[in-house]
């Protein structure tokens, strides 16, 4: 048996001695952590107890990543934000749930890979935010972050059937959040059955200071209160069974997901998400041999979104002599070619993919990594029509889209005596799209306005061409770590990763504006064309991390400075080659605009710290200090401007009790102005702000209580990556909004949380 990845039987014989701890564990974590070569890389984990004290907090889970260094969030819905890695964000990042790639099917992104996940059911997350493994990257350029639920666990032997679960609740003041989650689980020593499950429901939140709402003609409903943000409510369900056998060294599971969530508002971006529905299926295989692991997984994917105005955008189309909001601002009826309300979107599309992978032991140095992968999406994205000019055909954004990944790679781990470990990969992807030939809502050519004589030219020019892709992606990586003493680490690397357009980049068609402004995943208000001639990016990245701590680890120092050169990286120009496009699109400097995807070129640099420390030890607790410091520079090589969405100079400090049960914490978040904004785009500046929030939580048995406050002295701020405000008004023109307010962030807010463990 080889040393690196020792036999499951080892571990049996442990766990047979040790019958109550065994049954904590599963085939798979005994498998994973079994006496294997260090990495050479080092992901930040965020484990159950750090995701424990976030599940009254937040609902969603990609905000459970906002304490490791090098991570920002871009704005979105309340479950939905969108991670990024030293700038990088979205498809350029990979982002993994139990080892399934989900696509977001929306041309808002309003689906990301993390929304499909409930805090609760996250067992821990990995975040590669430096040089990135072959094995865990491929199609992306900005870093990788794995997600996993619970590893089923099985009764431990001679213990008969082992019976557990939780129970859990909380609920936020600031927007009347409210929720709860279930999980259960009967096993024998061979047959797992597991269940868990999640609701939650909230309200628009309210904004620190007095935020004045913005308003717009036509728009319907009650008037929002001066410090309401609008479209920021949400409501979601998540659902997971899953099924498990092991024998021997072997595992094989099942799990059936399904979510619902009939509505998610978006205060940055002019639709809201008013149903998306995913069913997902994830086959497992997991095997220990003399020579190593295989594991091998299969998944599929089945999502139904859709998108229209929800209550704070509502935007009623009257009849000619009655104009916007006809009869003193209530719905003009019957709905017809010229009195409709909202506009519908609707996006379908299925994912099938298969995933090889094989730890190999070469010697007790020496570890070779093998894998393979496969993934083919399908995408239709369509708007029926609606009336007040959106007729009377279907509007064709996307139709019979199609992207499918072939991917291998190899990757060689050694050990080099106690101080050194090293790793070098290489993978190769062959990325495939298609699509079909669209129309706009009028197919004719009867010239009734210039908006239907540019979706019939753009549709034609669009439908000329050739649709069908081909990439040879090339993705190489080189890392080493050194351990020069016992309180020293020092890792550095560098990779050349390569990420291929997505469908929305490549195929998105109509330079009219009305329909570009629906085809935003940045939230910055604008409206976006897709490009055929879009090459992949190709980025080249230096890094290192510089690790000083004390021998028990007791404190800890990080530094990890990076650079990245991007060839190819996919920015925005201003759109200019048809009637829309024209006049002040081009050169206005105060108003949304009309962009076309392009590849320019880029390079990002910066610097991540953090750290913790022990400050006193005393009768009334442990004292201590955990920081972190973030600062990112990102810009356009080809034009000298800056990229978008870059997080600004940013820290966080907390002071941390612990006594008994008792864990608090002080913290204190600082971030500066966000004055190095995107030129095309006409991004919003935001100013500096601090804000200070107190958490604390109680343990004793199996109940856990978590309550506390957060901005707790109410103050005022905008999100510097949170968009533009779009969320209220007439939002379907872009000249219906008022252009240069941010999306404020959340006002003063109480939590409290209880869960129960049996």
């Amino acid at each position: 048996m080889g040393y690196p990845i020792r036999p499951l039987a080892a571990a049996l014989a442990v766990a047979f001695a040790a019958p109550a701890a065994y049954a904590q564990t599963t085939l798979n974590e005994v498998v994973v952590s079994a006496g294997k070569i260090p990495e050479a890389s080092s992901p930040r984990q965020i484990g159950q107890a750090e995701i424990a004290a976030k599940h009254a907090v937040t609902r969603d889970t990609a905000s459970l990543l906002q304490d490791v260094p090098g991570i920002s969030l871009y704005g979105a819905g309340g479950v939905s934000s969108l991670p990024a890695i030293h700038g990088l964000a979205d498809d350029r990042l990979r982002i993994s749930v139990d080892g399934m790639d989900f696509i977001a099917t929306c041309p808002n992104h309003m689906n990301p890979p993390l929304s499909y996940l409930d805090p609760n059911a996250v067992s821990k997350i990995k975040v590669y935010a430096g040089i990135t493994p072959v094995s865990v990257g491929g199609d992306s350029i900005g870093g990788s972050i794995v997600a996993e639920t619970a590893a089923p666990a099985f009764a431990a032997p001679g213990q008969g059937l082992l019976t557990k679960g939780e129970i859990g609740t909380f609920y936020r003041s600031n927007n009347n959040a409210v929720g709860g989650n279930v999980g259960a689980t009967v096993a024998t020593e061979n047959f797992s059955v597991s269940y868990t499950g999640a609701m939650t429901k909230a309200d628009n939140y309210t904004a620190g200071g007095n935020f004045k709402t913005t308003t717009a003609t036509g728009r319907v409903g009650h008037t929002l209160p001066l410090d309401e943000v609008g479209s920021s409510a949400y409501e979601s369900q998540t659902h997971t069974l899953g099924f498990a056998m092991r024998g021997g060294n072997h595992l094989v599971e099942a799990k059936f997901a399904y979510q619902d969530v009939p509505e998610q508002l978006y205060p940055n971006q002019r639709m809201d998400m008013l149903g998306n529905e995913q069913k997902r299926v994830n086959l497992r295989y997991l095997g220990q041999f003399d020579w190593g692991m295989l594991e091998a997984r299969a998944y599929y994917e089945d999502v139904d979104h859709f998108m229209d105005f929800g209550a704070d955008k509502r935007f009623w189309y009257g009849t000619a002599s009655g104009g916007p909001g006809a009869v003193n601002g209530t719905p003009c009826s019957p709905i017809s070619a010229t009195c409709a309300a909202g506009m519908p979107m609707y996006s379908a599309s299925k994912t099938t993919g298969v995933n090889l992978k094989a730890d190999i032991d070469l010697s007790a140095n020496d570890l070779l990594r093998i894998g393979a992968l496969y993934q083919h999406y399908t995408l239709n994205d369509w708007w029926p029509p609606s009336g007040s000019g959106m007729w009377p055909g279907t509007f064709d954004n996307i139709k019979d889209g199609e992207r499918n990944r072939l991917g291998v790679f190899a990757e060689w781990e050694a050990r080099f005596g106690k101080q050194w470990t090293t790793q070098l990969g290489a993978r190769f992807e062959r990325v495939t799209s298609d699509a079909g030939n669209v129309q706009g809502y009028n197919p004719s050519t009867n010239g009734m306005a210039p908006m239907w004589n540019n979706q019939q030219s753009d549709a034609a020019a669009f439908n000329a061409r050739s649709h069908d892709r081909a990439d040879n992606n090339l993705d190489l990586t080189a890392i080493a770590r050194y351990t020069p003493s016992t309180t020293t680490d020092i890792e550095f690397g560098l990779a050349r990763k390569v990420r291929s357009p997505n469908l929305y980049e490549r195929y998105t068609w109509s330079t009219w504006s009305m329909a570009a402004v629906m085809n935003n995943f940045v939230g910055d208000g604008n409206g976006y064309v897709g490009n055929l001639d879009l090459k992949p990016e190709k980025a080249y990245t230096v890094s290192s991390t510089f690790d000083w701590h004390a021998a028990d680890r007791s404190w800890e120092i990080k530094a990890t400075p990076y650079f990245t050169y991007v060839d190819d990286y996919i920015d925005a120009v201003r759109c200019s080659n048809t009637t829309t496009c024209a006049g002040t699109n081009a050169t206005g400097t105060t108003r949304f605009v009309t962009l076309q995807y392009a590849n320019q070129s880029a390079r990002l640099y910066g610097l991540d710290l953090s750290g913790r420390m022990p400050l006193a030890s005393t009768n009334l607790g442990a004292f201590g200090l955990t920081g972190l410091l973030g600062y990112t520079r990102g810009e356009n090589r080809d034009t000298g401007g800056n990229l978008y969405n870059i997080m600004p100079l940013n820290a966080k400090l907390a002071i941390t009790h612990q006594l008994g049960g008792w864990n608090n914490a002080i913290e204190v978040i600082g971030v500066t102005g966000k004055h190095d904004t995107s030129a095309v785009r006409n991004e919003i500046e935001t100013s500096g702000y601090s804000l200070t929030n107190l958490r604390a939580s109680y343990t004793w048995s199996k109940v856990r209580v978590d309550f506390g406050v957060e901005n707790l002295f109410d103050k005022f701020y905008y999100m510097p990556l949170g968009g533009a405000y779009t969320g209220q008004g007439t939002t379907m023109m872009q000249t219906g909004m008022t252009w240069g307010v941010a999306v404020p962030g959340m006002g003063r807010s109480f939590y409290a949380g209880l869960n129960l463990k049996f």
